[in-house]
């Protein structure tokens, strides 16, 4: 089993070659962009049946095991001079780049040949507006407020009913 070295995936200082990941030599390792991550680099191990994601978040180190048939597909994303692959997950922070270039021919190709090795559709992803705010409906939303809850309901406004001309019975002991 032949591995690639620690910084395959990650461009050395004052490189300009984009980031080319060679998927018939897989398990890889490499280094990825993360914002939300420690020194915004995460550890990403593809595998052909797993991909093993590894951050620290304020410290706390994780590891974060997902299967390839979790992820939805290989998008393609059109940027301003060049093209980027990205193994696809419904979670927008587990996305993995695999692939940059302004090359088109060589995209199709790397395109091809990652979605024939996942075995996932290949994905040309659209630009979406994030969708409307949905109005928050539960069990509870008609149910009266705390505040009015605790308080006590008052009396009848009527006033007690009055029998005149009857005989009342008290009880005396």
């Amino acid at each position: 089993m032949r591995r690639q070295t620690a910084t395959s995936g990650i461009n050395p200082a004052g490189s300009s070659r984009g980031l080319r990941l060679d998927p018939l030599s897989l398990p890889i390792s490499f280094d990825a962009h993360d914002v939300r991550a420690d020194n915004g680099v995460r550890h990403v191990e593809l595998h052909r049946e797993r991909v093993v994601l590894r951050r620290a978040i304020h410290g706390m180190r994780m590891a974060i095991n997902l299967r390839v048939s979790d992820f939805r597909g290989i998008a393609l994303r059109d940027g301003d001079d060049a093209q980027m692959l990205v193994l696809l997950h419904r979670d927008p922070s587990l996305n993995i780049p695999l692939c940059v270039s302004s090359d088109h021919d060589e995209i199709a190709a790397a395109w091809q040949t990652w979605s024939d090795i996942f075995a996932l559709p290949q994905l040309a992803e659209e630009t979406r507006e994030p969708a409307p705010r949905r109005r928050r409906r539960n069990a509870v939303w008609a149910r009266r407020p705390k505040f009015l809850v605790r308080r006590r309901g008052g009396g009848a406004l009527d006033g007690a009913d009055v029998h005149r001309g009857e005989r009342e019975i008290i009880a005396r002991n």
